[in-house]
């Protein structure tokens, strides 16, 4: 089973290298002082060093609690026990976490409780546009909600679908007749539409091809 937890908060646990300053903020300026500046030692919303700061905390937190960090996604941690393995998958603020041992998952739980301060969300459903449906014949991965957006976005709701594949043969060429449009409204709806390929890999071939045209 896969379980998500979200860390509140989570960029203020982080504490920066950097030397940065602040000024003070109103209604709790020094009066001795009114014209100095504060040096910040815990990382702040709105920093650039805040997210890696964050990010640095909690994976030494985990690397000192026994897991291993993904030698290719550095955001993955991995603990293994006793032939069981316990995955751990980083995203900012949000976790997702899993294993066939519950006990590891409960025991990861308590071990995050411990030190952040945590919202407990259950079995893993949603995540970065993806529905998620668990079942035990397998985990099952769509983005239906992800789909019915961007129709909307960009004004396709009332549009109706079409079956037919394009043509693999037939090159695809610029209209001379047609209306121009914003280049900058195209790109996006072609970034939409990678995005989507994650978990369409069908519609691969479809929006490379009308990737040139960018």
């Amino acid at each position: 089973m896969v379980y998500q937890m979200d860390v509140k908060i989570a960029f203020l646990y982080g504490t920066i290298e950097e030397e940065v300053y602040v000024c003070q903020p109103p209604g709790f300026e020094d009066p001795d002082y009114p014209d100095k500046v504060n040096k910040v030692v815990k990382a702040l919303y709105g920093l650039h060093q805040a997210p890696r700061a964050w990010y640095e905390t909690l994976a030494n937190y985990l690397l000192e609690n026994g897991f291993q960090r993904g030698k290719i996604d550095q955001t993955l941690f991995i603990k293994r026990q006793k032939g069981d393995i316990l995955l751990v998958q980083i995203y900012v603020d949000d976790i997702i976490f899993g294993s066939i041992n519950k006990d590891l998952c409960k025991a990861f739980e308590k071990l995050m409780k411990d030190k952040f301060q945590m919202s407990s969300m259950g079995e893993f459903t949603f995540f970065l546009g993806l529905q998620v449906k668990q079942k035990k014949d397998g985990i099952f991965i769509s983005q239906y909600e992800y789909v019915a957006k961007i129709l909307r976005k960009f004004g396709l709701t009332d549009e109706k679908s079409a079956s037919t594949h394009i043509d693999t043969e037939k090159p695809l060429l610029k209209d001379p007749n047609g209306k121009d449009v914003d280049v900058h409204t195209y790109r996006s709806m072609i970034g939409s539409l990678m995005y989507l390929t994650s978990s369409r890999p069908d519609i691969i071939f479809a929006v490379l091809h009308v990737l040139v045209f960018k």
